[in-house]
């Protein structure tokens, strides 16, 4: 009864349009009134302490590198980069993209900032070459979620806040499937286009390619200090924020020079805008959290799913599928403060390793953000390239067979992400 009164009001009001963040808080107060120990002191004591985390003060930090990257000319160089590497081949824009895709996603970790960035640069591009519309913008959607699986990522920041497990461990965790999505798309992309009569663009010379090299190295050095600081315990993940912000602005003004005064106030008060909203979610899914807790609804679950917990690999495979059908109605953020708070505790009895565990569910999260309905990064690729949702979304489609194929194949052999997340992590 707890726990059908619990969905039910979060359902009920997110159904309703209420925001997913007022929704937790309804559902909440639904739970105390039911438990008998509603208290208006409680309830905004704990969506305070909900937001005093050490764990999220990365949250501000990278969300300012990220914009950072956008204006300050880290973003437009990788691509300068990319090009003059891989632009030469056959579907080069295509090689260009999931490169840039995987690089820009070891910078800023937002989704819809990647996938903005990849599609003005790039979609106007592969237009005039004469690439598929539809297959164009399919790819740079597909390669912009990329960005919440490789570290730094504010999802995995949540996840680890959300289900107490290891920010700095699902950073490092994060690395070998990133780079498995980014090669499955570069997979796809080829088998795609194999009959395609693309324009090739000239091969750029030795020259060009170390003039590209140089200018964009300083932008490449970026992930490289995020994961050796925190691989060998220089700094903490929250840490890793503040170095990521403070390199980002040096190397845009003082090296790049292209970040102005007025262009650094509009990064600050952007990202302080989307600071605010994400805490906000935060501290209403805390409470919600908390009060799922203490009325034993992990238990009432762990109860329903006990045919499944002896088998690690079937209780994952149930889980994925949830996920993936309520990543497609509700966005990345909501699912992982509600779900991983609820889940967790059956994962842990099941002996489930909780890094590989967050992994599989911010990968499965992602997909929901090219998918309808909702589709975050699918309407900001559709916004930014001019081009109709459905004819989107049949670009997309098979980047989306190809992503839940690896989800698939990461279930069944967990080891592919647990055996490179040890190794790296030491």
């Amino acid at each position: 009864m707890t726990l059908i009164i619990f969905i039910g009001v979060l359902i009920g009001g997110i159904l309703l349009g209420v925001p997913v963040a007022f929704s937790l808080l309804l559902s909440s107060l639904a739970l105390m009134v039911h438990l008998d120990m509603f208290s208006a002191d409680i309830l905004a004591q704990s969506l305070v302490n909900g937001v005093d985390s050490f764990a999220l003060l990365a949250i501000p930090f990278f969300l300012v590198a990220g914009e950072v990257m956008a204006v300050g000319g880290l973003s437009q160089r990788i691509v300068r980069l990319a090009m003059a590497l891989l632009g030469h081949r056959k579907g080069g824009l295509g090689y260009v993209a999931t490169f840039t895709a995987v690089v820009l996603a070891g910078l800023s970790g937002s989704a819809a900032a990647d996938a903005a960035a990849l599609v003005a640069i790039l979609f106007p591009m592969m237009k005039q070459a004469g690439y598929p519309e539809a297959r164009s913008a399919g790819l740079l959607a597909a390669g912009g979620i990329i960005a919440p699986v490789i570290p730094p990522s504010v999802p995995l920041i949540l996840v680890g806040v959300a289900g107490n497990i290891s920010i700095a461990k699902l950073f490092l965790g994060g690395i070998a499937p990133g780079l498995m999505m980014g090669a499955a798309l570069l997979l796809t992309w080829s088998y795609l286009l194999r009959n395609e009569d693309l324009e090739v663009l000239e091969k750029a010379t030795g020259k060009e390619r170390w003039i590209a090299f140089k200018d964009g190295i300083w932008a490449l050095i970026l992930p490289l200090i995020i994961i050796v600081g925190i691989r060998f315990g220089i700094f903490t993940p929250t840490e890793a924020g503040v170095v990521a912000a403070v390199y980002a602005i040096v190397i845009s003004v003082f090296v790049y020079r292209e970040l102005t005064l007025p262009l650094l106030y509009k990064v600050l008060i952007v990202s302080a805008k989307s600071t605010g909203m994400i805490l906000f979610l935060v501290g209403c899914a805390m409470v919600a959290s908390w009060l799922i807790t203490v009325a034993q609804l992990p238990q009432q679950l762990a109860e329903m799913l006990q045919p499944l917990i002896d088998s690690p690999r079937l209780l994952m495979a149930a889980i994925m599928l949830l996920v993936f059908f309520i990543g497609m109605v509700m966005d990345l953020s909501p699912t992982v403060l509600i779900l991983v708070p609820l889940l967790m505790p059956v994962v842990k009895q099941a002996g489930i390793d909780p890094v590989y565990f967050g992994l599989m569910f911010i990968m499965n999260c992602c997909i929901g953000l090219i998918t309808p309905p909702v589709g975050t990064v699918l309407n900001v690729v559709c916004g930014v390239s001019k081009i109709r949702v459905e004819k989107a979304v049949v670009g997309i489609l098979p980047f989306v067979a190809v992503y839940a194929v690896l989800i698939v194949i990461f279930t069944i052999l967990p080891e592919l992400i647990i055996v490179p997340m040890r190794l790296i992590a030491g």
